[in-house]
């Protein structure tokens, strides 16, 4: 296709000859000049025709499917094969048409010359990291991008990072959006001055060649998308995308250019008429017309009509998918929405999971066929986004649509044309597969749009954009709805979301509605949107879809079989769809100039409202058993209301209803408290754990302020204005407890289970107690609401500043102003809290930084009342009152047990001052009487809660009493009620002093008060007043609620007749299995006032308890002191309540008084009921109970002591008994060990070996020592990077590499340790056990399924006693004390004589006291730790000999194992021995144990017989052997020998247990060769001079007596000896600067040997501690040398410390020095002969290693951040997904990434063992957060980095600034360094190599 191609270009119906033919650059590039030249002439016609022809040719190429035949597999083909190259040539053609045949390079350099950029403008797409200053930004979507953040000055500014969710733009220089302090340097400079203007002709091609290709790129969009009958799969789509790719690159690239390019994009992409000419298809080009017709078909299947088209409007068929369901005879309840369509098809796709419920469509007559139908396009522009949005938004595409957006004249056509497409992308939305990803492109989009309230304003007028969000909004909600069955489900005609339905479980309407909030947050448009009332009407409208959806049905028989979970799809939609865009006109009406728009949203919300109680036939009583938390157009009218009345000074009853539409509005948020109440009281529980979940919903942190708050602010407003008793009786109606309210101490409870009686009563009481004295909508100002919020929330816990932030509610809409983080938090925090830093205990968890409540905040402020009205879990009340219970004990302010506090409240504002009224009516009084008499007598086990709320609410009646007592008279004038007989007035201040004499109940016939009287006379339902006045008689709280309400309806509405059906509830008629009623006449003789002392009596357990105070005191009456706040308990309370009633009127006191003085009759003593027997027997078998538990305990504990001594350091016997020393006297006393498992004591002996619990682990710890101090620092710029060549494993690595190079095999593997990488750790709880019962405990493991954590086939376990981690057992060694005892007896023999009997016993290999022949358990167990020890590492650490699988590797590798355990103590301990004394390393350590298992697999390895280290060291040999093996590699030389090694050797050569002397012979042999080394090694780091000196000094002195012990002699003999070889010779000039020259004195010389030697003593000192358990010395660093070798033995004891100490004297030369000497130095003379360089480098061994460090992190997390995010690796050379960076070695890896997989490993879990042999800690760039790995397993540590608030911010979710916690970072090195990762983690779960 590509030729056919060239040649329709080049071929001879070219109509310029003078054309050449494509195909070399150069062409193209004269073609183009060419072209140029003819377009600039003044008549440049003939030029324009030639590049059209030009063009079309070029371009037609770039359409395969067009030229392919029609079938599509054709076509497929076509755009599968061909196009590539043809493509590639097109693109070439038109960049080198652009440039006018220069370079295209050039050119765009020439056009960014010109470029005024003043926006940044950089688009992203998902998960770019962006930031966001809250400080600066205007909009809240405000963002900037990184470079631009970086540049400007934010020090001090509310920001934080973010990562991207939908994409976005970097809002830098556009002042619209945010400040100009807050622009970067790079977009200060204001444009357009100083930019010289654009040459005509630069631009003059582009301006030709993009029309024709950007009409290209829309033929191919036509063509590529094929409407068939469903929807078109993803995959054909992203082919053409994909194909795309190219084309829509470089048009990306245009727009990078800058802003003149871009205005040419603008001007080609909104040209008519350029868009007429092309795309109309009237040409007689073929293509043309069909590329037309595949548009018009598109339009017309997407549901849209191309006006011209011949289509009659209305008649369009329904899209596909939404076919209809009417529902006759809806029309007159739906007002504005018209007729529905008689259409009858039935309903097929929303049948699915719906059940039977139906879904309901409305009618399509009200259809703004404008709005939802009819698309012309007029401009590519418009085209394109047509297509952009066909093609459900490519990347790509928004990408280059909003790269243009920097053009101004660009953002508004754009804008304009979004909004022109409004109602399809909603259609393309709801159908799309993708929805969230879509829904992210298209928000990506809008929010660049709607944020700029400039633009936004501006469309808004001349598109219509209000109505067309609305409308669309509403269609779209449209397609889900379902017919609700709240209240009356037959006749409803209530439409309501269902929200089962995709649209809203997936939240697929967000977009649309984030883009409805965003514009409304503009006070302009938000003002167009207030005074439109045709839109507030349809605003309405689509509000009340969500009233009353997701309706619960309390299920009363079975469990419901299904738990819906759509609960929360319910309260996002209403918290989003209808709560956000509510606050966000609500912060438009914050003064009185906007009181109109209150009105008018008051108005028609109370319009919906009312059409709703009529669509659901609502007449007075709610349904039984239902509850919807959905009430938005409640909540529209209460925030209104409120908004009305704090900041508008408007006159609330001017915006209130009539008492019948109040008392309609309270029924539904009182019916969702009651059934809060019933809900915890469990009442709810059939229908499963999402009930529970809806109602925490409901009062949680982000949902409470849309939803509770408006709720108790409603019914508050109700309860101002509405009759009290009617609203009180209505109360207790609701919650169902009436019948409990009953003198009589039996009742019946008609509609509640006895169990739930208690807690509804006590949620009834709570409630009104929260109605009563919550003042968040009645008069609190902001602070003070901020304020009382966070106290509540901090009562409840201490919080972290995060968590603080997400619990107090803000007001939901950004621009409001209480912004979280804003001043005003932060001054009211730091007011109510103190902050307490973080914490670190090394075992345990990592605190974070919290705030806790002051202390005057407990005591001043702390209020249940919002306590309770802010939990979600119950338990948080309980929290509450037991850390305000703490802190009275603490302060001294009560000691007992505190009810909680009563607090005064702010005053109510005038307008609510109704709501007092509830405390001062007669139906309240009666209330709290009948429950203050049933405490007292003890009925239905009433809480002290009840009573505690009772209380409250009197309390709360004084403090809110009338005047004076004046309208006691006033109440009377009304008609007789029931109730008057009981109180005479309605002021509770004189209420309470009111005597009751007598009062009518009705009982169950089983009930104790029937017995005494029963007068026949008084039929049940007689409501006449008895004769005698003192009488009450039967108060019923129904009938007083349904006559009031009678009342108030005649006098409201004439037509009352029609209203009020007689409905008879069920609840009144009892079931007939009841018990018959009857009634009885109780004496009471009670006035509220006497119950009230009475019942302090009762709570005090005195009599007489109460005495009035002011008797003694009359000051208390003249000046009340009642302190705003008490403490204190039930009896504080009465007292305080008797106080204010005696204060608030004489005659109160008096009565008081009076009832003071009437000696109470004594309580008689309580006969024991049988239930209370029944606790008494309780009780006892309790005890008994309880002692045999001590028994078991005291039993256990024995055992734990042991485990505690051993972990706390204590000293004690058990543990040490291995390692202890018995004095004189040799008695038989043989080691004795516990078993965990079976609780025996006893000797470890051969057929039943006892073990230790250890933990085998792989370590390079030691590897990672450097000899500096300083730790190196984590690059963090690509300059610094970490070598590893200075680390001690390195350095071994090469040492052992150069002596493997140059000599005998054999004999370099006994010349250095290894195991400094990947070394054996052995460390142990110190707990033992049986090894059989150890495999018993491993086969019950094994059984048991349950366990995760640790693997129980690798040997994993933890110990029965401590738990600790562990994978093997250690086995000890039979043996008593006393062998110990004669072996430690010290000798007097000559050091010869040692020294031969230590070669002998070397020599038998068999001399231990088991045979190894013989097959026992121990040795079996010997064995297979070993076994295991070996399988702890790798191959790799283990092998090291040339010759794989010789046992010399074997051999090498156990006394390295010594070795790194003992070096690795040696670092515990901080490096050096001066601390002494035994450590808790030394305590639990296991290195006795494991010598044994050692230097038994020592034994079976012989070492070469004739070479010997211990004979070099101690004989003197013939010269003569020397020469005769030239032919095969010598042995390493004697001086080359690593001291320590040859230390290990020896000794696991012994038989053991070793007899002391022969240790410090030992120790004394290689002292003399160490010292050699340490001289050997100083005479070549001295110059040629110094040697010169030194070797002169020497020889005069040789012949002195101690030649031996002077270092200057033996110096200089060691310096004679060695210039005989040619070590010294081959000093080049570049080598003298190498080699520092140093002066050394003789002091510095002296250091110089000690600090050679000091390592070599500090292990020897260790290893004789744990061999023969001597405790090690403590003293000063200087002295470390001299105390270490007095006590190893190597100082003579008479030996004075008066002058200088000198190391030499610790020299004991077993044959003369000189000749030994002579002989050492020889061998290293043979070998420099050839090898000087390596021998001189051999010489010198670095031994001062510093301890291990991690790496130095900086304090910046953002430094580390903002380096390895965007890091390429160095393997895959791709940014990884999830970054991570070795904080041991500092390499960077990919963590979980497949492109660095190698053998099924991941990338970090391999790194792990090469450079941790296993462990891996690793910091996670993307989460700042730290992970283990530890062999097989892995766990997230916590994170290093905390806030400005000492809180980790895991996943970087806040993005807030953090700094490094430097006490975190060295607990997680101390864990790293002591290896205890295992021990202290809890968490750990396998990786499965995938990390």
């Amino acid at each position: 296709m590509a030729a056919a191609a060239a040649a329709a270009v080049g071929g001879p119906q070219a109509p310029q000859p003078e054309l050449p033919a494509p195909g070399l650059a150069l062409d193209k590039a004269a073609t183009a000049a060419h072209l140029k030249a003819a377009l600039s002439r003044p008549d440049n016609r003939a030029g324009a025709e030639e590049l059209q022809a030009l063009l079309e040719r070029v371009l037609s190429a770039e359409r395969p499917l067009a030229a392919a035949a029609d079938s599509e597999e054709a076509a497929a083909a076509g755009g599968g094969g061909g196009p590539g190259a043809a493509e590639e040539e097109a693109l070439e053609w038109c960049k080198c048409l652009l440039a006018g045949g220069g370079g295209y390079e050039e050119f765009c350099a020439a056009v960014r010359a010109y470029d005024p950029a003043a926006l940044c403008g950089l688009v992203w797409t998902a998960n770019f990291v962006a930031y966001r200053c809250r400080t600066c930004g205007i909009s809240p979507c405000m963002s900037l991008c990184a470079e631009c953040f970086h540049q400007g000055d934010h020090t001090g500014h509310d920001f934080n990072m973010f990562r991207s969710q939908a994409g976005g733009a970097c809002d830098c220089g556009d002042s619209n959006v945010m400040r100009e302090s807050g622009f970067c340097r790079r977009h200060q400079i204001k444009s357009s001055s100083n930019i010289p203007c654009v040459p005509k002709d630069l631009l003059m091609m582009s301006e030709f060649v993009l029309p024709r290709f950007i009409f290209c790129l829309i033929q191919y969009l036509r063509e590529g998308y094929s409407e068939p009958a469903d929807v078109p799969s993803e995959k054909d789509l992203n082919k053409v995308l994909q194909l795309l790719e190219p084309q829509i690159s470089f048009l990306e690239d245009l727009t990078k250019m800058g802003g003149a390019m871009r205005s040419v994009l603008t001007q080609v992409l909104t040209n008519q008429q350029n868009y007429k000419d092309l795309t109309s298809g009237l040409g007689e080009n073929a293509c043309a017309k069909k590329s037309h017709e595949k548009y018009l078909i598109a339009l017309k299947s997407s549901g849209l009509t191309y006006p011209e088209d011949k289509l009659v409007y209305g008649i369009q068929e329904p899209s596909a998918g939404t076919s209809t369901l009417a529902v006759q005879g809806f029309a007159g309840a739906t007002g504005t929405l018209g007729q529905l369509d008689s259409s009858d098809e039935e309903d097929q796709d929303g049948s699915q999971g719906l059940g039977k419920r139906k879904r309901v469509k409305l009618s399509s007559s009200t259809k703004d066929q404008s709005i939802m139908d009819v698309l012309k396009h007029k401009s590519f522009l418009e085209e394109l986004l047509f297509w952009t949005i066909k093609y459900e938004f490519p990347q790509k595409m928004v990408t280059f649509l909003l790269n243009m957006l920097p053009d101004q004249e660009y953002k508004v056509a754009f804008t304009k044309t979004f909004v022109q497409h409004y109602a399809f992308i909603m259609k393309t939305l709801k159908k799309s597969h993708e929805s969230d990803t879509m829904s992210n492109r298209i928000v990506h989009i809008s929010v660049q749009l709607f944020s700029n309230e400039e633009l936004a304003r501006q469309v808004t007028e001349e598109c219509q954009l209000l109505d067309i969000m609305v409308t669309v909004l509403l269609y779209m909600m449209e397609s889900c709805l379902i017919k609700s069955e709240l209240q009356d489900e037959e006749n409803s005609l209530h439409v309501v979301v269902n929200c089962g339905e995709a649209l809203l479980k997936n939240n697929t309407y967000w977009p649309l509605v984030s883009d409805f909030i965003n514009i409304l947050s503009h006070q302009s448009v938000a003002k167009r949107f207030l005074e439109d009332h045709g839109l507030l009407v349809t605003w309405m409208n689509f509000v009340s879809f969500f009233q009353g959806m997701n309706l619960n049905k309390r299920e009363l028989n079975e469990h419901v079989e299904f738990e819906s979970q759509t609960y929360y799809a319910a309260f996002a939609a209403e918290l989003e769809a209808c709560a956000q865009p509510m606050w966000g006109l609500l912060s438009h009406c914050k003064v009185r100039e906007t009181q109109e728009y209150t009105r008018n949203v008051v108005r028609y919300c109370l319009e919906a409202l009312q059409d709703w109680f009529d669509a659901i036939n609502f007449v007075d009583e709610p349904a039984p058993n239902q509850v919807t938390f959905h009430l938005p157009l409640h909540r529209y009218y209460a925030m209104f209301l409120s908004k009305a009345v704090k900041c508008q000074e408007l006159d609330l009853d001017s915006v209130l209803p009539d008492q019948e539409m109040l008392m309609k509005l309270m029924i539904h948020p009182l019916q969702i408290q009651a059934s809060l109440a019933e809900i915890h009281s469990n009442m709810w529980v059939r229908n499963g754990l999402q009930i529970k979940g809806q109602a925490m919903t409901y009062v949680q942190s982000h949902f409470c302020n849309s939803m509770i708050d408006p709720d108790i602010y409603l019914l508050q407003v109700c309860a101002s204005r509405l009759d009290p008793d009617y609203f009180i009786s209505s109360v207790f109606e609701r919650f169902k407890v009436v019948d409990l309210l009953t003198m009589a101490s039996q009742h019946q409870n008609t509609v509640l289970d006895a169990e739930h009686e208690r807690s509804m009563l006590e949620g009834a009481l709570t409630f009104l107690v929260i109605l009563l004295s919550l003042r968040l909508h009645l008069g609190m100002s902001d602070d003070e609401i901020l304020r009382a919020e966070m106290v509540a929330q901090l009562c409840m816990n201490d919080r972290t500043h995060s968590s603080l932030l997400d619990l107090i509610p803000e007001n939901p809409n950004p621009k409001s102003g209480i912004i979280p983080g804003s001043y005003s938090f932060e001054s009211v925090l730091s007011a109510v809290a103190d902050f307490k830093a973080p914490v670190f205990e090394p075992g345990g968890s990592m605190q974070q930084g919290m705030y806790t409540p002051k202390a005057e905040v407990w005591d001043q402020e702390f209020d249940p009342v919002m306590v309770i009205l802010r939990t979600v879990y119950r338990r948080d009340v309980q929290s509450a009152m037991d850390r305000y219970t703490a802190f009275l004990k603490q302060s001294g302010k009560f000691p007992g047990n505190p009810w909680p506090p009563y607090k005064k409240r702010t005053p109510l504002h005038p307008s609510y001052k109704g709501l007092m009224r509830l405390l001062h009516c007669k139906t309240l009084h009666i209330v709290l009487f009948t429950l203050l008499y049933k405490i007292l007598m003890d009925h239905q086990n009433l809480s002290e809660h009840v009573l505690c709320m009772v209380l409250y609410l009197i309390e709360l009646g004084l403090e809110n009493s009338a005047d004076e007592e004046s309208d006691e008279e006033a109440s009377l004038c009304g008609p007789e009620r029931c109730h008057d007989s009981w109180f005479p007035g309605s002021n509770l201040v004189s209420n309470m002093r009111h005597f009751i004499n007598y009062v009518r109940v009705r009982v169950p016939e089983t009930a104790p008060e029937v017995k005494r009287e029963s007068p026949a006379s008084t039929s049940s339902d007689s409501l006449g007043s008895l004769q005698n006045s003192g009488t009450a008689q039967v108060f019923s709280l129904v009938a007083e609620r349904r006559k009031k309400f009678q009342e108030i309806i005649n006098r409201s509405s004439s037509e009352a007749n029609q209203v009020v059906r007689p409905k008879t509830s069920s609840k009144w008629s009892a079931p007939g299995s009841a018990p018959q009623l009857t009634t009885a006449i109780l004496e009471i003789k009670e006035s509220i006032l006497s119950l009230l002392i009475k019942l302090h009596h009762k709570l005090s357990g005195k009599q007489n308890s109460y005495y009035p105070p002011w008797l003694d005191d009359i000051e208390i009456l003249i000046q009340p002191e009642i302190p705003k706040y008490n403490h204190g308990d039930g009896i504080t309370a009465v007292e305080r309540i008797l106080l204010k009633a005696a204060l608030q009127s004489r005659m109160n006191k008096r009565i008081i008084e009076e009832i003071c003085r009437k000696v109470t009759p004594p309580v008689p003593p309580k006969k024991i009921t049988a239930a209370e027997k029944k606790t008494l027997d309780k009780e006892e078998r309790r005890q008994k109970a309880r002692e045999r538990q001590q028994k078991l305990l005291a039993e256990f504990a024995s055992r734990q002591k042991s485990f505690m001594e051993t972990a706390m350091d204590v000293d004690s016997p058990e543990n040490d008994i291995p390692m202890e020393i018995t004095t004189a006297e040799p008695q038989v006393s043989e080691a004795v060990y516990d078993c965990v498992i079976c609780g025996q004591s006893g000797p470890s002996s051969e057929d039943r070996p006892t073990g230790l619990v250890v933990l085998l682990q792989a370590s390079s710890v030691l590897g990672q020592c450097r000899d500096n101090i300083e730790p190196k620092t984590l690059p963090i710029t690509e300059e610094e990077q970490i070598y590893p060549w200075d680390t001690c494993a390195a350095v071994h690595d090469v040492r052992l590499s150069l002596l493997q190079r140059y000599f005998k095999d054999s004999s370099c593997l006994l010349a250095i340790s290894i195991g400094w990488e990947g070394g054996v750790y052995v460390q142990t709880c110190g707990h033992t056990l049986h090894i059989d019962c150890h495999k018993s405990y491993m086969e019950s493991l094994r059984n048991d399924q349950v366990l995760q954590g640790f693997s129980v086939d690798k040997g994993e376990f933890t110990c029965p006693l401590c738990r600790q981690f562990a994978n093997s057992v250690l086995p000890c060694y039979p043996g008593s004390n006393v062998e110990n005892n004669l072996w430690q007896r010290p000798s007097n023999r000559s050091i010869q004589d040692l020294i031969k009997e230590v070669e002998e016993l070397q020599g038998q290999p068999g001399a231990f006291p088991v045979s190894i022949i013989s097959e026992t358990n121990l040795s079996k167990e010997m064995e297979s730790v070993m076994k295991d020890i070996k399988n702890t590492t790798q191959k790799k650490y283990r092998d090291y000999s040339k010759t794989p699988g010789s046992p010399d590797n074997d051999f090498l590798f156990m006394y390295s194992v010594a070795r790194t355990n003992l070096e690795l103590e040696l670092i515990h301990r901080g490096g050096n021995l001066c601390s002494g004394g035994a450590s808790t390393a030394g305590k639990r350590s296991c290195l006795n144990q494991l010598f044994h298992v050692l230097a038994l697999h020592m034994r079976l390895y012989s070492i070469d017989s004739e070479y010997s280290p211990w004979r070099k060291l101690t004989q003197l040999e013939e010269m003569n052997s020397q020469l005769g093996n030239e032919e095969q590699q010598p042995e390493v030389p004697i001086l080359y020998h690593d001291v320590t090694s040859l230390l290990l050797v020896q000794i696991l050569m012994m038989p053991q247990p070793l007899r002391k002397d022969h240790f410090t012979c030992i120790v004394k042999v290689l002292f003399t060769l160490l010292y050699t080394q340490a001289l050997a090694a100083l005479s070549v780091k001295c110059s040629e001079e110094d040697r010169a000196a030194w070797k002169h000094t020497g020889v005069l002195k040789k012949n002195t007596c101690d030649a031996e012990k002077s270092y200057k002699i033996l110096l200089s003999f060691v310096i004679s000896e060695l210039s005989k070889g040619k070590l010294y010779h081959e000093e080049g000039t570049q080598e003298c600067a190498m080699v520092s020259p140093i002066s050394w004195s003789p002091e510095s010389m002296e250091k110089y040997l000690q600090d050679f030697c000091l390592p070599f003593l500090r292990i020897t000192s260790l290893l004789q501690h744990h061999l023969f358990g001597e405790d090690l010395p403590s003293c000063q660093e200087e002295e470390e040398f001299s105390v270490l070798s007095s006590c190893l033995g190597l100082l003579p004891t008479f030996y004075q410390t008066d002058h200088p100490f000198i190391s030499a004297s610790c020299l004991e030369w077993p044959v003369p020095a000189l000749s030994i000497i002579s002989q050492w130095c020889s061998e290293i003379n043979a070998f420099t002969e050839r090898h000087a360089e390596q021998g001189k480098a051999l010489l010198i061994q670095e031994s001062r290693w510093k301890l291990p460090h991690l790496l130095q992190l900086p304090e910046n997390y953002n430094t580390i951040f903002q380096y390895y995010h965007r890091k390429t690796c160095s393997v895959c050379t791709k940014v990884p997904k999830d970054p991570a960076v070795c904080l041991v070695c500092g390499t960077f890896v990919c963590l979980k990434g497949l492109c660095c997989k190698q053998q099924s490993y991941c990338e970090c879990v391999l790194h792990s063992q090469n450079c941790g042999a296993g462990t891996g800690i690793f910091l996670l760039i993307n989460a700042s957060v730290i992970i283990i790995i530890r062999g097989h397993r892995f766990c997230l540590w916590g994170s290093v980095y905390l806030d400005a608030h000492g809180e980790e911010d895991r996943d970087l979710r806040r993005g807030k600034p953090l700094y490094i916690c430097k006490e975190r970072y060295k607990v997680l090195e101390q864990q790293w360094i002591s290896h205890t990762f295992d021990h202290i983690n809890k968490r750990w779960g396998p990786h499965y190599n995938g990390l």
